[in-house]
């Protein structure tokens, strides 16, 4: 087994120099760093409708190519994209390859079943991830890396952009809060691509059991993490545009009130409220559509906040920013019925919840965690692959 070091170093040869470019080729493009590593191989695939190259997809690619994928791997919202959050996804073919489809999001199991594993040499994880904790592409990432080190089987990352890498924010999780939505000590917003995670993953051990992997990170050329990345497919239902995308670290804690964040709607995570607000300038009604069958406050009038108007660099100046939580909870006269325990699931710590219901202020929320930031900034190091 080939030691991650050695691999580092091959894959930092192919980085140097790094800049800012105009032009982002992802890992999945650079088929010449990963395909002969496939060849005579069974091999799985992890992704879904993100998994793109150009207009070809990274399983086509592998066919044309002479590679034996033996299975598909699919994880939230499905290989196709368009199943609700957190909504189960069942197994299935692939209607055109004829592929089996093994889910890892059915609610059931969070690891492939053994007899799965035995057809599989080598798993290969594509897919594009949005930088924050709470989003589960990663947790899948993670218990594959799992499934692989136990089953002695090669891992792959195809690298893809963090459409939100430009900064590290938010609290980092304190572990006694796992969760679905949580399964890392890190912050709310960490500021790696997803090849980036899992040499930290492996590195800090935090495959548990003293698990070792024999992991791979094919990298991406053109990238740094101040590169403003536009993805050219919207990575889950209710992110359709990058303003959302942007929004999405300050507003889905809504998901952990009665408060609605716009599911339902054309602009799910870009606006928020509940009948009940009161001082609010913007009013909507969520409906039942596609990926979002069945939204909080479904058919009710909401009043509440429109934020599309906030310029993208407002929102990323702030970062993680609790200001339209505090809004809510100051307006919606709920009370003690404002939160659920989903809200500190997300938020990962406590203490958020506290601080909010004693009338702090977003700016004395985010000094509570600045130095758990700084400190995480710097474990983090040893594991990037492109500048800061």
């Amino acid at each position: 087994m080939k030691s991650i070091l050695s691999r580092l170093l091959l894959l930092v040869a192919f980085l140097l120099p790094l800049s800012v470019a105009a032009e982002v080729t992802v890992g999945a493009a650079r088929t010449n760093l990963y395909l002969p590593a496939l060849k005579g191989k069974k091999v799985a695939l992890l992704s879904n409708h993100t998994g793109m190259v150009g207009d070809k997809h990274t399983l086509d690619i592998m066919l044309e190519n002479g590679i034996n994928v033996t299975t598909i791997f699919s994880p939230e919202h499905g290989f196709r994209g368009k199943a609700d959050a957190g909504e189960h996804v069942g197994s299935s073919v692939d209607p055109v390859t004829g592929i089996p489809i093994a889910s890892l999001y059915d609610g059931k199991v969070r690891e492939p079943k053994k007899e799965v594993m035995d057809n599989i040499d080598v798993l290969v994880f594509d897919i594009q991830d949005v930088g924050l904790r709470y989003y589960t592409y990663y947790c899948t990432m993670l218990d594959l890396m799992r499934a692989a080190a136990r089953n002695g089987k090669e891992f792959i990352v195809l690298d893809r952009p963090n459409p939100n890498g430009m900064y590290v924010d938010g609290p980092i999780l304190d572990m006694k809060h796992e969760s679905g939505v949580g399964r890392l000590p890190i912050p709310i917003v960490h500021g790696m691509t997803l090849g980036e995670l899992a040499l930290m993953i492996q590195g800090e051990g935090w495959l548990k059991d003293d698990l070792t992997l024999d992991l791979t990170v094919v990298p991406m050329d053109g990238y740094d993490h101040q590169t403003r990345y536009e993805l050219p497919i919207a990575p889950s239902p209710n992110l359709k545009n990058m303003h959302a995308i942007y929004l999405y670290p300050s507003t889905c804690y809504f998901e952990g009130t009665p408060v609605s964040l716009g599911r339902g709607t054309d602009a799910p995570f870009e606006i928020y409220g509940h009948p009940d607000m009161k001082n609010t300038d913007f009013d909507f009604t969520p409906r039942s559509v596609d990926g979002a069958k069945n939204p909080p406050q479904l058919n009710n009038l909401c009043h509440g906040r429109d934020l599309r108007g906030l310029s993208d660099e407002e929102i990323i100046a702030k970062g993680v920013n609790f200001e339209y939580v505090i809004d809510a909870y100051r307006n919606a006269g709920l009370g003690d019925d404002f939160f659920t325990r989903f809200f500190v699931l997300l938020t990962g710590q406590p203490y958020v919840q506290e601080m909010i219901q004693e009338g702090k202020s977003a700016d004395e929320i985010k000094a509570r965690w600045t130095d758990d930031v700084k400190k995480f900034r710097e474990q983090r190091k040893p594991y990037l692959l492109y500048k800061e």
